[in-house]
């Protein structure tokens, strides 16, 4: 396993990969020993373009193991545009599952893959910050700065 990490507005981020995929992208872990490879520097530099407003979206190989459902969600969750959040609600009508809000919240939550598997993009019904695994504060920031970098609208999202 390789790591890298990345400085960026919101705190330290810790990159995990393999040789062939990404496995893990967080926040603040304790006692991260660095071992770059060339799978994390390459996602660090895309990581870089976010924060730099430059890109909006990834390409690159993503492996995190979960249920069917659970990556079912996460790759609804990759549809989800830029700057264009989206409910709970919306989300679980999108995935022809109405009632299954809870259980695509709890995928959300379980995503290991922060900003590249956008789980920050899913907000409440009535518009409000919830669940976010690395801090409301965080998922406040990374949705403005996504909403500045597609230029929609407001600078600042009232949440």
């Amino acid at each position: 396993m390789f790591c890298s990490t990345l400085n960026t507005p919101i705190g330290l981020l810790i990159i995990k990969a393999t040789t062939e995929a990404l496995e893990f992208i967080g926040y603040d872990l304790d006692d991260v020993e660095e071992n770059p490879g060339e799978l994390t520097e390459y996602v660090k530099g895309q990581l870089q373009e976010y924060f730099d407003g430059k890109r909006s979206i990834f390409d690159l190989p993503l492996q995190q193991a979960g249920t069917d459902f659970q990556r079912n969600v996460w790759n609804e969750l990759l549809k989800i545009e830029p700057g264009k959040p989206i409910s709970y609600a919306a989300l679980s009508k999108r995935m022809n599952n109405p009632l299954a809000i809870r259980a695509i919240a709890s995928a959300n939550g379980k995503n290991k893959l922060m900003i590249v598997i956008p789980c920050h993009r899913v907000i409440g019904s009535g518009g409000e910050l919830v669940g976010y695994a690395g801090g409301l504060w965080r998922k406040k920031w990374l949705l403005e700065h996504e909403a500045r970098m597609m230029n929609t609208g407001q600078a600042t999202l009232m949440f």
